[in-house]
């Protein structure tokens, strides 16, 4: 049988969230979520999606 290679990095990535260490996305979210603002929940979503497929 044939060994097929899987593309294991994630196939959706917010396009508003640049590259970024997950030290650096961490940080981020900190930030986002120390003052509350409903402006900015597509941010916070977008970057625990983010960290979420590097813990995978």
């Amino acid at each position: 049988m044939r060994a097929t290679q899987v593309d294991r990095s994630p196939s959706i990535l917010p396009a508003d969230i640049p590259e970024l260490s997950d030290d650096e996305c961490l940080a981020r979210l900190a930030r986002a979520v120390e003052t509350p603002d409903s402006a900015r929940l597509d941010e916070v979503a977008a970057l625990i999606g983010r960290l979420a497929v590097a813990i995978e």
